[in-house]
C-alpha cells in the first residue's frame, strides 16, 4: 500500500479494542481497508480533516447516517452533542498544541460514536485528544466499549481545564501582588489577556455542560450502551471545573475593578495637586497682571522701590490663599 494513497486517507492513528490478554493493537497508518473490518471488538479511528479526500472516504464507511457524516466534516466552531438511534456524535472543545509546545487557542474535534467504532476528526493537532491516547496506551483493559474511548475524551478536556486554571491562578497572583502594591502600577494591560481567556474558557465550558446534561436527560432508546452512566460521571466531573472556572473569572473581574479603583484614585490625586496648584497661583498671578497693564497712574510706578512692593504683593496673596484654604478645610 503507498503512503501517497492510503486506503485510510488523513489517518492520524487507528486503534483496535479487544477482549483478552492483549486489549489493544495501534494499526499502521498504511493499514488496507480490510484490517478495518473487525470481527470483535471495536476501532477507534483519529483522521485528519487537513486532507480533503477524508469526506469521501467517510462517506463510504458503513454505519455513518449522512448527519454524522456532516459533522464529523464540519467546519463550524461551535459545541454539540447529538443522540440519534443509539448513536452519538457532535463536535467538542479543546485546545491547539504546536509540536513542541501547548497553546491556549481553541479547536474543536469532531466524534462519532457506535457500539462498534468511534471516529474522531480534527484539523489542528490538539491537547486532550493526545493526552487520552496516552492513558489508552498506559492501561488499554479499561476500555471495553466505544463508549469508554469517549468518556476519557471528555474527562481529558476537564483536566486540561484544571491545568489551565491553575496557569492562570499564576498569573493573577503575579498580577494581584503588583495592584497591592505600594507603588502604583497599571495591570490592565497584562490583565486583559488572562481574563479574555478566563472568559472564553467559561463560555465554551458552559456550552459542553449544558450538552451533557441534555444527553444525560435523552430518553433510554436513543442512548448507546453505557452512555446513561458515563454523561452522570462527565456532567459531576465539568459541574467541577465549573465552579473552579467561574471563581477564576469572578477574581479577575474584582481584579480589574481594584486596578481601576486605583488608577481613579490616581488621577483625583493628581486632580487634586493641580487645583491647589491653581489655586495658589491664581493671585499672584493677578498682581502680575495689574502691575503690567499698559496703564498710567498705576500705584508705585514713580520712585524707587516698585518691584519689591509687587514681590511683597505676590507673596501676601500666596498666604492669603493658604489660610483661606485652610479656613474652608480644602489643606
Amino acid at each position: 500500500m503507498s503512503i501517497l494513497a492510503p486506503a485510510v486517507p488523513g489517518l492520524v492513528w487507528a486503534y483496535h479494542f479487544r477482549p483478552g490478554s492483549a486489549p489493544c493493537t495501534r494499526l499502521p497508518l498504511d493499514a488496507a481497508r480490510s484490517d478495518l473490518d473487525v470481527a470483535e471488538g471495536f476501532l477507534w479511528l483519529h483522521l485528519n480533516l487537513a486532507d480533503t479526500r477524508v469526506t469521501a472516504f467517510l462517506e463510504n464507511f458503513p454505519g455513518l447516517t449522512p448527519p454524522a457524516i456532516a459533522a464529523l466534516t464540519t467546519h463550524d466552531t461551535h459545541a454539540a452533542i447529538t443522540l440519534d438511534e443509539q448513536l452519538v456524535y457532535g463536535t467538542l472543545v479543546d485546545f491547539q498544541r504546536e509540536f513542541d509546545s501547548d497553546t491556549r487557542d481553541i479547536g474543536w474535534l469532531h466524534f462519532f460514536v457506535s457500539d462498534r467504532v468511534i471516529i474522531t476528526t480534527r484539523l489542528q493537532p490538539l491537547r486532550s485528544i493526545d493526552r487520552a491516547r496516552a492513558a489508552i496506551e498506559k492501561n488499554a483493559s479499561r476500555y471495553r466499549q466505544p463508549i469508554d474511548v469517549f468518556e476519557t475524551l471528555v474527562a481529558e478536556f476537564q483536566r486540561t481545564l484544571i491545568s489551565l486554571v491553575m496557569e492562570l491562578t499564576e498569573e493573577l497572583n503575579l498580577i494581584e501582588d503588583f495592584v497591592y502594591d505600594n507603588a502604583p502600577r497599571d495591570e490592565r494591560r497584562r490583565l486583559a489577556p488572562v481574563r479574555r481567556t478566563v472568559v472564553r474558557l467559561h463560555r465554551h465550558l458552559r456550552t459542553v455542560l449544558t450538552l451533557m446534561r441534555r444527553a444525560a436527560a435523552a430518553d433510554g432508546d436513543e442512548m448507546p450502551p453505557g452512555f446513561d452512566d458515563a454523561a452522570s460521571r462527565l456532567v459531576g466531573r465539568l459541574e467541577a471545573v465549573d465552579h473552579d472556572v467561574y471563581a477564576l473569572q469572578e477574581r479577575a473581574r474584582l481584579l480589574h475593578e481594584e486596578i481601576d479603583s486605583k488608577l481613579s484614585s490616581e488621577t483625583n490625586r493628581h486632580l487634586y495637586i493641580l487645583s491647589l496648584m491653581t489655586a495658589f497661583l491664581l493671585p499672584p498671578t493677578l498682581v502680575t497682571g495689574f502691575f503690567g497693564m499698559n496703564t498710567s497712574s498705576l500705584p508705585f510706578a514713580e520712585g524707587v522701590g516698585g518691584t519689591a512692593y509687587a514681590l511683597g504683593l505676590i507673596v501676601l496673596s500666596v498666604l492669603a490663599a493658604w489660610w483661606l484654604l485652610r479656613r474652608v478645610g480644602i489643606l
